[in-house]
């Protein structure tokens, strides 16, 4: 099969291309000499954004990919000795080959179990109950995704009540935001409701599923925890020497609301498949679309078929769940391929 025959429109939010806000501003920041290693005017500028958009004075870092903004960021709050708990559908601990832990020195992921991917408080707390004083891990962590991997997101009361349980356990909470601006979008809140105010500590804010190259940005709420965060991303080989190349598309999405409204047209070509399949060839959604995920069982003819035809996607839960992504680039003429082959496949 020839490559460009291969379809990679709903495989991931990662096949897009750049959105073209970020590319101008890029190209814009290429036309001069400028400070190495963070000192430019862009990166600056994106700080003083991202303070302006959660509405509060937090400590800002970029780092090259997701990975890096967990894992990095989840060292920053632990020690070996610590216990970290989140989903087992979590980026963390599927996706991320061992990284939060490889950084942490050793700390451990402690896994709950929910079918919409969410934290569940009671097993949370029997897990933090398993624990023997000293001869267990000290529980220091539980990390959120939102949106979560199964595509659901966080109401800002259920942000809250997690809040409001870590910190009643001296604890902290993390939120793998790879897909926040899903999140708000979905929810059409403002990004306050669901960090700080809700009792996240620290924010992993992902750009590149939403149109920039690459470059995701770790944000501190509570500066204390960010003391010396610079010399553990220089560390891990994350301090970009020419950092106005990941800043300023990150100023092309901030400006105008532009991340708002790539990840509400995510959103909704998520649930126009959704609604599509439903009604045209009578294949449900498994779990709701509340981001830009959609999650479907479909069996090996109608896969191989259309493999056949050139579309890729994911398998994500055994042995029959796919998963179709949207993104800010998705347009109705790819819905309707896409569907109009599944139609002929089935």
């Amino acid at each position: 099969m020839r490559a460009d025959s291969i379809r990679y429109d709903f495989a991931s939010d990662n096949t897009a291309a750049i959105c073209p806000e970020a590319w101008a501003a890029l190209e814009e920041a290429n036309t001069k000499y400028a400070p190495a290693y963070g000192e430019d005017e862009w990166t600056a500028e994106v700080c003083g954004r991202i303070r302006e958009i959660f509405e509060v004075d937090c400590d800002v870092y970029f780092v090259f990919t997701g990975t890096a903004a967990n894992a990095l960021g989840l060292a920053q709050l632990c020690q070996p000795f610590h216990g970290v708990i989140c989903h087992e559908r979590a980026h963390i601990q599927t996706d991320e080959g061992g990284a939060a832990e490889f950084y942490t020195r050793g700390a451990r992921l402690f896994l709950t179990n929910t079918s919409d991917g969410k934290i569940d408080r009671s097993q949370a707390e029997k897990l933090i109950a398993q624990q023997v004083e000293l001869h267990g891990h000290m529980m220091r962590v539980i990390s959120i995704a939102q949106a979560t991997e199964l595509g659901t997101v966080y109401t800002p009361d259920e942000v809250a009540e997690i809040g409001g349980f870590v910190r009643a356990r001296q604890m902290l909470l993390h939120m793998d935001g790879a897909r926040f601006a899903n999140a708000v979008a979905s929810l059409g809140c403002a990004p306050k409701t669901i960090t700080w105010k809700a009792g996240v500590d620290i924010l992993s804010f992902g750009g590149t599923k939403n149109g920039v190259p690459a470059g995701e940005l770790v944000i501190f709420f509570d500066k204390r925890s960010s003391r010396d965060f610079q010399y553990r991303v220089k560390q891990a080989g994350h301090l970009g020497s020419k950092m106005r190349f990941l800043a300023a598309p990150w100023l092309g999405l901030l400006d105008g609301d532009v991340w708002l409204r790539n990840a509400r047209q995510a959103n909704r070509a998520a649930r126009q498949l959704a609604q599509r399949l439903r009604g045209e060839v009578g294949i449900d959604p498994l779990f709701p679309v509340e981001s830009n995920a959609v999650f479907v069982r479909m069996d090996d003819e109608l896969v191989l078929g259309l493999e056949a035809l050139g579309w890729r996607f994911y398998k994500f839960v055994e042995p029959d769940v796919y998963r179709l992504m949207c993104s800010w680039a998705t347009t109705e003429e790819e819905i309707s391929s896409f569907v109009a082959d599944v139609l002929a496949t089935k």
